[in-house]
């Protein structure tokens, strides 16, 4: 019985000691002068002095770009629509049959000219009927004046006469303003589109008639995130491309701004003006003269102005056509009351043939831009001609803060950061400094730096991960490019596994 007792307690007590023997042996530190000669060269990444100090990591690997200089925008894109700088529906006051059409479809037209004539039989009539009225009046008041100064009639007669001619002229004026509804002028010098009307149709009030467009400059109506709304201001250079004309590129300014913001979108409504020209060829930037041989387009200032138009004489009537020119007649006395010239005596005003009124070309040639066409809208807010830019992998944002890496020599650290930096090898050319950097615009790949770098400096651009601390050593690696001499290949194995493989191949 004390037999079956001693022997498992023997081999617990065995285990046990031969345990322990086994943790102090590996435990046990080793000093330099009891390793083996040689481990210290063979060991990965170790320098040769690591016998005799603290061991020095390897450097990390990291990618490097330079802090350039570029022409930088500040910009944002946009979609809009062309629209004309004047536009109007033509239509009648007055319902009535249509007695003549000065226009033909597409024709250009000058302020004032004739486009529309209704039957006006009744208002003529009506305006003779009135002018018989102040005639009667006048010729009473007139006798009145002689009897009230010989007392052969009161005073009160006499007013009773003024006031019944002051009714007559109203009623003269009334019948002046039915007459002139019954005909429709152009109101400002354009071109015409496509007519719903022929001679003889009865229109009512309100219906259209025709529509007429001033396109001789253009507006282009498009909207911008309300995060804009501090960089748009008035004159500011906008950028038009239109897929309608493949290939040219349209300068024009911002003439004003909505100061209502859209609820349902978040946005501000932008009206920018631009020439109706062909605009410049969408070349790059040094190109003399646009494509097709024609030459690109004046400067910015001078093209968003738009051509002054020829004066007119003085002498020439309202709806002269361009054929028919200046007419010269004698004022009318009924003009005062608000009659057309032509009111007493029809026959003064030269018809407009329908054939004639569409021969005027318009003034500079054929106008390439109409209302309606999409438009490609770029708002420029800024250029920068010498902005700090660095790749958009170099940015590392941490905390709501953006930092870079900058590549410096060991030398170059403050001595707040060299002091808590990791040792390093003797031979180390470049280590890691983080620097806080604000940002600006971001154009194809790059960032805008506008604070915290300098032109010609490097930053760390891929590899970020390995420089916990700064100070750590680097090793710049590029890309596309074979190693140095003495350094190893992308993929290659630690220092001496090659040595060991080939060993191992000559064994077998």
């Amino acid at each position: 019985m004390v037999k079956k007792i001693i022997y498992p307690l023997v081999a617990v007590v065995g285990i046990a000691a031969v345990s322990g023997a086994a943790w102090w042996y590996q435990s046990k530190p080793i000093g330099p002068k009891e390793m083996p000669a040689g481990a210290a060269a063979s060991a990965p990444g170790a320098p040769a002095n690591a016998a005799s100090g603290p061991a020095v990591p390897r450097p990390a690997g990291v990618e490097v770009a330079k802090v350039e200089t570029m022409s930088l925008r500040d910009d944002a894109q946009a979609v809009g629509t062309l629209r004309s700088r004047q536009s109007v529906m033509l239509r009648p006051e007055i319902a009535g049959r249509i007695k003549e059409l000065g226009f033909t479809d597409g024709s250009r037209v000058r302020k004032g000219q004739m486009l529309v004539q209704l039957d006006d039989a009744l208002q003529r009539a009506d305006l003779r009927q009135a002018l018989a009225q102040v005639s009667i009046a006048k010729a009473n008041l007139k006798r009145n004046e002689e009897l009230v100064a010989q007392n052969f009639v009161a005073k009160r007669v006499l007013d009773e006469s003024a006031a019944s001619l002051q009714v007559a002229e109203a009623q003269l004026g009334l019948s002046c303003a039915r007459l002139s509804r019954m005909v429709l002028l152009a109101p400002f010098d354009g071109t015409l589109g496509i007519r719903n009307i022929n001679l003889g149709d009865f229109v009512k009030d309100g219906a259209d008639l025709v529509n007429l467009e001033d396109t001789s400059s253009m507006y282009v109506d498009f909207r911008l995130p309300e995060r804009f709304q501090g960089k748009l201001k008035l004159q500011q250079p906008v950028e038009l491309l239109l897929d309608a004309v493949p290939g040219r590129k349209f300068k024009a300014r911002i003439e004003a701004l909505d100061p209502l913001l859209d609820a349902n979108g978040r946005s501000v409504g932008v009206r920018a003006v631009l020439p109706n020209t062909m605009g410049e060829a969408a070349a790059p930037p040094g190109a003399a003269s646009g494509g097709g041989g024609r030459p690109a387009s004046a400067p910015l200032a001078a093209a968003s102005t738009p051509k002054a138009r020829p004066a007119r004489p003085p002498a020439a009537r309202p709806n002269a056509t361009p054929e028919s020119g200046p007419v010269s007649r004698a004022a009318s006395p009924y003009e005062a009351l608000g009659c057309p010239p032509d009111a007493i005596t029809p026959s003064a005003r030269p018809a407009t043939p329908v054939a004639a009124a569409g021969r005027a070309a318009p003034a500079g040639g054929p106008a390439p831009l109409r209302p309606g066409m999409f438009a490609r809208v770029t708002a420029v807010f800024s250029v920068n001609e010498a902005a700090l830019v660095v790749p958009e992998e170099a940015i590392v944002p941490q905390g709501g803060r953006q930092f870079v890496f900058k590549v410096v020599e060991p030398g170059a650290l403050p001595p707040a950061l060299a002091a808590s930096a990791p040792a390093l090898a003797p031979d180390t050319k470049f280590v890691s400094q983080r620097q806080e950097v604000k940002l600006g615009a971001r154009r194809a790949g790059k960032v805008e730096v506008t604070d915290g770098l300098s032109e010609g400096q490097t930053v760390v651009v891929a590899g970020q991960q390995r420089l916990q601390r700064d100070g750590t050593a680097l090793r710049v690696v590029e890309l596309g490019r074979p190693p140095q001499a003495g350094a190893p290949a992308a993929g290659a194995s630690v220092p001496g596994a090659s040595a060991s493989a080939a060993s191992a191949t000559a064994s077998r």
